[in-house]
């Protein structure tokens, strides 16, 4: 089905936005690394689907990247919005909904004594790495290999326009791997800031990885040991794994966590929430944008958090990915495929055993999944959104069967 969005169709926008825009579409929205054929421009969107400008219809379990978590235009969250937008968005001061959406995160995430909010991810974990230097006077910052913080130059896995110094005190270590962390440690005596770490491992087109016991608590025990700050980036994984910090399964609380995304439901929010031990620093560093306290997003975040509550979101979010990733591998394997399934039910991934680093099968059964109305990344983890039920199941279910089928016939030498 090929119809036009304003007299325009897909092409049409590409031819366009190439000659406006640097690749057209560029980052990780860009149509070189997804599935041939995907939908580069988005008509609208409403509970757990949307439709691109050519008027196909998809579930979208990329969630907008991770942002959807109670579905496209909840109508809760949208009254909200509405609401406050009503009074006042962008200020010359916040709105009061700044302050009750501080104290709900506060009461709600493991240590929080304070709130500092942003736009995006990258804000806040570049936040949080400067106020481990600023709280405790020292420079070096561990990362996990392999490891994605945002686009800025100390964390961008591209290296072009950055220069050493972006990245003069960072060291690094592998996920689950404390020996590594010792030995990044004693690299640099009496100098450790902090450690910045996602509580799930999720390296670009790899299989995601869950944390150990052992890992988690020993983290914890190396920071206390050599007074670093431990610091969780959950932009991706908050409100998706836990209604709270993604380790708390294991005890382990960090000095920081960093959030984005599914924090309010698509609005631009981000947040970095710390112990009252941090809070000197906190008050100290300078850090601010003219958009960071806009109040549509404050409204929309307390509105999220309220429906997932009540809604026992993530219960319904887990039990229909979980269904998922089983219908998944019994297709797979129905077809005699092998089939690494990795992930939280809540964000799951797959890829073929047979597929080689250029992700070439997993294009094949995302672009078929696509064509049966099934919106997934071939080197990407997908999302869970509260607002997909039993028929998007069906579909979804319906389109994987199709997508291994195309596998299982593809020849790709």
């Amino acid at each position: 089905m090929t119809t036009t969005f304003q007299g325009q169709t897909g092409l049409e926008l590409d031819e366009r936005a190439v000659k406006a825009l640097p690749r057209g579409v560029a980052g990780h929205f860009s149509p070189q690394v997804n599935w041939p054929g995907s939908p580069h421009f988005i008509a609208r969107a409403d509970g757990s689907r949307f439709w691109d400008v050519d008027g196909n219809e998809y579930i979208d379990m990329m969630c907008s990247w991770g942002p959807i978590v109670v579905g496209h235009l909840n109508p809760q969250v949208e009254e909200a919005v509405a609401r406050q937008h009503a009074m006042v968005d962008c200020g010359p001061g916040p709105a009061p909904v700044m302050v009750d959406l501080a104290e709900r995160l506060v009461s709600l995430i493991d240590g929080g004594a304070w709130t500092l909010f942003a736009k995006n991810g990258a804000d806040v974990t570049t936040l949080a790495v400067t106020l481990s230097r600023a709280h405790t006077g020292r420079r070096t910052v561990l990362v996990a290999n392999g490891a994605y913080h945002g686009s800025l130059p100390w964390c961008n896995p591209n290296t072009q326009g950055t220069v050493p110094g972006d990245r003069e005190s960072l060291d690094y270590f592998d996920f689950n791997d404390l020996a590594s962390v010792e030995a990044a440690i004693d690299r640099h005596p009496d100098d450790l800031a902090g450690i910045i770490l996602s509580p799930y491992r999720q390296p670009p087109g790899g299989d995601q990885e869950a944390p150990t016991r052992e890992f988690a608590v020993g983290l914890r025990e190396l920071c206390d040991r050599h007074g670093g700050l431990l610091i969780h980036d959950e932009v991706r994984t908050g409100m998706r794994m836990e209604f709270g910090t993604a380790w708390g399964e294991f005890g382990v609380t960090p000095d920081m966590s960093a959030w984005g995304k599914a924090i309010a439901n698509g609005y631009a929010l981000a947040a970095l929430i710390g112990k009252e031990e941090i809070r000197g620093a906190a008050s100290e560093v300078f850090a601010t944008g003219s958009f960071w306290w806009t109040g549509d997003a404050m409204a929309a975040g307390l509105a999220t958090l309220e429906v997932m509550e009540r809604e026992d979101a993530l219960g319904s979010m887990r039990e229909w990915g979980t269904r998922f990733q089983e219908g998944l591998a019994a297709a797979a394997a129905a077809r005699g495929l092998g089939i690494v399934v990795t992930g939280p039910p809540t964000m799951p991934y797959a890829r073929f055993e047979a597929d080689g680093d250029d992700r070439a099968l997993n294009d094949i059964f995302t672009a078929t999944c696509g064509k049966h109305g099934l919106y997934l990344h071939p080197r990407h983890n997908w999302f869970v959104s509260a607002a997909m039920d039993e028929r998007d199941l069906d579909q979804a279910l319906t389109a994987v069967e199709a997508g291994v089928d195309a596998v299982a016939n593809a020849d790709v030498g």
